[in-house]
């Protein structure tokens, strides 16, 4: 295992990186996208994104970068991020499954998944390959180079060396696991979209043993009753772990949760996460109470955790008065959630050589002790403006990914012959140019996010 740099943690993962009716057997009918909605809102219903959900898509977002810059372990319990973003995904695959056929569902996911991640690729493997490395030097001979075919399709693990070259003397050795890092979640997402159809056709006879079934294989394989070494174990682990999540979005996608009294809901949840906790607490590693490397109190916390926040999910057709501010961030974010997720980790690196230029300053000297103690923060300061950065040159081929027209801040604020304005164009259209796309593309909605 490599030690992260300076101070950034290992990003989640097992052990190493991570409605329509009453009854579960209903599904919604086809909808029909909206002709026109207002700037930075898509309506809950009738086709158009789920306001709330886009919420906590963003919170989710912003509690990665956060925690991956200071390491607070107390944020994988109040704000379990990667299981709210499974549950979502999950909420929308369903969606999609209830009104499409499962291979061009798992077609189009896969091709708004796949895109944006060879653009990071060909950055990552290409700096590599330039400073030297050879993939025939990971896993030996033919096996390294076949691996790198996951740099392509992420059913494993994409390769590359730690510690690595780079031909920038300002970059830490460690760069190559920290921006690979990430990757773990673009597998496990491949991985629930390829069983989804399987899945949900399980969740529509059984919802309870569609629930349990990961949770008992997260069980089994924490417990040690079942070793899975290597890759293998690695992305079962991640599967058990985040799988009831995953089925959770389509209990809220199916309406199941109007069907039961929220009191015993939140009791049922509060008892998950408690037992989440109690097992956490016998199994804290070296991090402390970080559940990212607690896979089974990780699984229950967060699928009570989750239950609560869809249980209570108010629909939102736009935001409510007193975040409506946030409207244009929380769209940003939604469209541009690959990229962010994807280059986040690798830009908090950059933000730790751009600090130590400060050193350069006369007079620095004397404030060494506070600028030393100002790194996390001033590097929370610094990677948003990158961030913004990467959006603009890489984030549009989030768009190609899902046959849209190429935005560059795709903030919910359109642009109509040159002039600003309050209106998102009717479906169909941008920027007041008329492009015809299929329904099945329509319907995904404008606020992207896998």
């Amino acid at each position: 295992m490599s030690t992260p740099y300076a101070g950034t943690p290992r990003l989640p993962g097992p052990a190493r990186h991570r409605a329509a009716g009453n009854h579960p057997g209903a599904t919604r009918p086809a909808i029909q996208p909206p002709a026109e909605t207002t700037a930075g809102t898509a309506p809950a219903a009738a086709g158009g994104r789920d306001r709330y959900l886009d919420t906590l898509r963003a919170i989710a977002l912003v509690r990665v970068v956060v925690f991956h810059i200071f390491s607070w372990t107390w944020l994988t319990i109040v704000f379990p991020s990667m299981g709210v973003m499974f549950a979502l995904a999950g909420s929308l695959m369903a969606r999609s499954l209830s009104q499409r056929g499962a291979a061009r569902v798992i077609k189009g996911r896969v091709r708004r998944l796949l895109p944006p991640m060879w653009v990071f690729g060909v950055f990552v493997v290409g700096t590599l390959l330039y400073a030297g490395w050879h993939p025939s030097r990971h896993g030996g001979g033919i096996t390294g180079i076949v691996s790198v075919l996951n740099w392509i399709v992420p059913v494993g693990a994409p390769p590359y060396p730690d510690p690595a070259a780079h031909p920038w003397g300002w970059l830490d050795s460690s760069w190559a696991d920290q921006a690979a890092g990430p990757l773990w979640y673009i597998r496990a997402y491949l991985w629930f979209v390829l069983a989804s159809p399987l899945v949900l056709r399980l969740f529509r006879k059984s919802p309870w043993a569609a629930l349990a079934l990961p949770l008992v294989l997260c069980a089994v394989c924490s417990t040690g009753i079942v070793t899975i070494p290597g890759e293998s174990g690695e992305a079962v682990t991640d599967f058990a772990t985040y799988g009831a999540c995953w089925v959770l979005g389509f209990a809220h996608h199916d309406g199941l949760f109007r069907g039961i009294p929220r009191y015993l809901t939140v009791s049922c949840a509060s008892f998950m996460m408690a037992a989440g906790l109690w097992w956490a607490s016998g199994h804290l590693t070296s991090e402390g109470w970080n559940l990212d490397e607690i896979p089974l109190g990780q699984a229950l916390w967060s699928l009570g955790f989750v239950t609560i926040l869809l249980q209570v999910s108010p629909s939102w057709k736009r935001l409510p008065d007193r975040l409506a501010r946030f409207d244009p961030l929380i769209t940003l974010a939604n469209n541009r959630a690959v990229t962010i997720y994807l280059w986040h980790n690798l830009l908090i690196m950059v933000t730790f050589p751009i600090i130590d230029q400060a050193w350069n300053i006369p007079g620095i000297d004397r404030f060494g002790s506070e600028l030393d103690a100002s790194y996390s923060v001033l590097s929370l300061v610094l990677v948003w403006p990158l961030l913004a950065v990467a959006i603009v040159l890489l984030g549009w081929f989030e768009d190609l990914a899902a046959k849209r027209r190429p935005r560059l801040w795709p903030n919910g604020r359109t642009r109509t012959m040159g002039r600003a304005t309050g209106r998102t164009p009717p479906a169909g259209r941008w920027a007041g140019e008329p492009v015809r796309r299929p329904r099945h593309d329509r319907e995904e909605g404008r606020h992207g996010g896998a």
